[in-house]
């Protein structure tokens, strides 16, 4: 409560209409960017790379991507390149301007508002683009489709020009290249070890893509790029450790809904001889770092299915009480992936998972039965 002397110095101070402040287009991102990207610090900085990057993957998703390239300029700024469709140019019916400059300065517009561009998607609220360009000092965003390259710029999210065509291609896809704001973040200098490691996460978790990251300014690159998709991520996490056999166990299925597929499962599982734990889960390539259902999921289905099996088989059969999950999970590494259509995060940064209709699945997989999973060959042998 406030003292007696905050009291007296708060008499006579009106509250009206007049202090009603409503903030048009994107002044509320630059207002108070910690709604839109959790803070201003580093971990704010390189999300403004994620949030575009995660809609080059999600092209990747949808089955049109296979590379992308990030690059460090020297004057500070980062581009993102890749080869999808490339964002959607043509005038809007009801915004009477290119479908790009609205992506790029609408808060809430976007393609993954409904199932038909995009199947699975991490970009919910549509607002990235916006966002990253809101807090970038200038964004220039080339967009190259149906044998054109077309071309705008924005400066602190306000567009300066028209959309104009700059050239011919026979490539597709998108490229944005943004300048951090400085007047927003305290240091808009970006780290080469931060950014490789959520991009090697994403090459695990999409086999068959290529990332690259490329740092002019100190002369770095690395490309990532996993066929074994998260068998090999839980092998990487592995290293240096004893594991119990070669390869991890790998468990893959997907649904449909009126022959439209509806969502899918990826789990990899390789025990140790470690004594902790090692679990990571996303959902739609997004790491959820606090859980949610589908960890919930994971581990009650691991426990139940391991003491159903300890009770009849002959070598554990004497356990006198049932295996608890600390006991099933010590020295596990796994990572599940889920895919689903319309997921439901704990807010704008998607670090939890919370149940909906679609996806309550306290003991599954995303609806899935653990029993209903067909192991491939290989795995069946272990």
């Amino acid at each position: 409560m406030l003292d007696q002397d905050n009291r007296d110095k708060n008499k006579g101070k009106a509250y009206s209409a007049e202090n009603i402040k409503v903030l048009e287009g994107l002044e509320a991102v630059r207002k108070r960017p910690g709604m839109y990207i959790g803070n201003t610090s580093q971990e704010g900085l390189h999300h403004l790379i994620y949030e575009i990057v995660d809609n080059s993957v999600d092209e990747a998703l949808a089955g049109y991507c296979t590379e992308i390239i990030i690059t460090i300029h020297l004057d500070g700024s980062a581009s993102i390149k890749d080869n999808g469709r490339g964002i959607p140019v043509a005038v809007h019916e009801r915004e009477k301007k290119s479908a790009l400059e609205v992506v790029m300065t609408t808060l809430h517009a976007g393609g993954k508002f409904d199932d038909k561009a995009f199947a699975f998607s991490g970009g919910l609220h549509g607002v990235g683009a916006s966002v990253v360009n809101a807090l970038s000092d200038s964004t220039v965003v080339e967009v190259r489709k149906d044998g054109k390259v077309y071309s705008q710029s924005y400066q602190r999210g306000k567009t300066l020009g028209e959309l104009s065509v700059v050239g011919s291609t026979d490539e597709t896809g998108t490229y944005t290249r943004f300048k951090p704001d400085p007047t927003i973040f305290p240091t808009t200098e970006f780290s080469f070890e931060v950014l490789q490691k959520r991009f090697r996460e994403l090459a695990f978790l999409n086999k068959g893509i290529s990332v690259t990251l490329c740092d002019e300014i100190h002369d770095k690159k690395a490309v990532f790029s996993f066929e074994g998709g998260i068998q090999s991520y839980c092998e990487y996490l592995n290293q240096g450790k004893n594991a119990l056999y070669d390869k991890p166990i790998y468990i893959f299925t997907q649904k449909y809904k009126n022959e439209v597929l509806d969502s899918q499962l990826e789990c990899a599982l390789q025990w140790t001889d470690a004594y902790q734990e090692n679990i990571h889960s996303y959902v739609n390539n997004i790491n959820t770092i606090e859980g949610g259902t589908h960890l919930t999921a994971l581990k009650a289905a691991l426990t139940r299915v391991i003491n159903q099996f300890a009770e009849s088989s002959p070598v554990v059969k004497s356990l006198k009480s049932n295996l608890t999950g600390d006991d099933v999970r010590e020295g596990l590494t796994a990572i599940v992936s889920v895919r689903i259509k319309n997921p439901e995060f704990q807010g704008q940064f998607k670090i939890i998972l919370v149940p909906n209709i679609t996806n309550i699945c306290y003991g599954r997989g995303v609806g899935y039965k653990i029993e209903e999973i067909v192991l491939d060959e290989e795995t069946q042998k272990i």
